[in-house]
């Protein structure tokens, strides 16, 4: 049987390998805020499964076993927050902490029967690409915002869905997924971004800039 935590820790190395970070066991410690111990015990657990390849100082990588079950991990989480939001109006900023909760539950029927309902998504409510039953993702061109320049016309294409008050925070300025912006201008030394919303004008703080995943448009 794999457990719980280990479903977390390969959802956990799925996010960090779809990041572009090379997955050590003193990075995934820090993001999952447990001792490097207990990851170091949790990995090998995970190999003993043929889950994942790990070799000590050398980081680890999943098998195809590991890979498979990290993604119908990730579709049940992203399809249980857009069923929250669409279905039962939970706001944005809560259906992570709710779908993380009812993730490991979710029988292959009821998954089904949520992605019928929800006419077979590709995305969930911050833009997360959802995967399909058969394991392929479908993965926008995107860039984090900070790396655009001032003039640039863009939307939002994902934003990070961690912190919920950070989405609050988002949500005021109406940082959805589809909206578009417009870069006005950019401060020196890692300050705030000047945004134009529809007839708004906001600063970003830097920190919250490199949350957001842009494409540009016409």
């Amino acid at each position: 049987m794999v457990s719980q935590a280990m479903q977390d820790y390969l959802k956990a190395i799925y996010k960090l390998q779809r990041e572009g970070v090379p997955v050590s066991t003193s990075v995934l410690a820090n993001y999952l805020n447990v001792s490097p111990a207990s990851v170091t015990s949790m990995c090998k657990k995970l190999a003993d499964l043929n889950l994942l390849e790990y070799e000590p100082y050398q980081g680890v990588r999943f098998s195809k076993a590991g890979e498979k079950l990290a993604l119908e991990i990730v579709r049940h989480h992203r399809l249980l927050e857009l069923y929250l939001a669409e279905a039962l109006n939970v706001p944005w900023d809560k259906v992570h902490e709710e779908a993380e909760k009812l993730e490991h539950v979710l029988s292959e029927d009821l998954e089904d029967r949520i992605a019928a309902v929800l006419g077979n998504p590709q995305f969930d409510p911050h833009g997360a690409p959802i995967p399909t039953r058969s394991g392929d993702v479908f993965q926008p061109q995107s860039e984090p915002l900070i790396n655009m320049g001032v003039g640039d016309k863009l939307v939002v294409v994902e934003v990070d869905d961690e912190d919920a008050a950070l989405l609050r925070y988002l949500g005021e300025m109406s940082l959805y997924p589809g909206t578009n912006l417009i870069l006005l201008a950019r401060a020196p030394f890692d300050g705030p971004l000047t945004l134009q919303v529809g007839n708004n004008q906001y600063d970003l703080g830097y920190q919250a800039a490199k949350s957001i995943m842009v494409a540009p448009t016409k």
